[in-house]
């Protein structure tokens, strides 16, 4: 029965990774809030340009942590008998809530981020999280 639970549409794991990273792209690109994440950050034009020179290796595992998170996210919708599209949004908004947003908090808060910081970080993450259950459950 388990191997059931883990039957899930590959294809709309990869579109939903590939969105995932283009709503990055722009969440903390210029056009929306990279200025103030570079400032809520403290992130020089200096420490900008040598994260620049990382960043294939700081795209590449980030797209790989999409693909994990929309996997697994597949799998919660099937276990969990979800069966439609605002389903999967309301539950991307429960694991943002109950995990993504409490852990990256009290990580934020031990390491002297400022709550700014987070709370764009935090934003990102509900946005990706609540469109990936959309995208998740309109192709399964």
């Amino acid at each position: 029965m388990a191997q059931g639970y883990l039957h899930i549409n590959i294809l709309a794991v990869i579109i939903t990774a590939i969105v995932t990273f283009g709503i990055g792209a722009l969440w903390y690109s210029p056009l929306l809030f990279g200025k103030q994440w570079m400032a809520f950050n403290e992130v020089t034009a200096e420490k900008a340009a040598a994260m620049r020179k990382d960043s294939l290796r700081l795209y590449g595992t980030s797209f790989v942590c999409y693909l994990v998170m929309a996997a697994v996210f597949a799998v919660l919708l099937r276990i969990t008998h979800i069966d439609r599209i605002v389903g999967g949004a309301k539950l991307g908004f429960m694991l943002w809530l109950g995990f993504v947003a409490t852990v990256g908090l009290t990580g934020s808060l031990y390491s002297g981020r400022s709550f700014k910081a987070y709370a764009l970080d935090a934003g990102y993450q509900l946005v990706f999280l609540v469109v990936m259950g959309v995208i998740l459950m309109a192709w399964r």
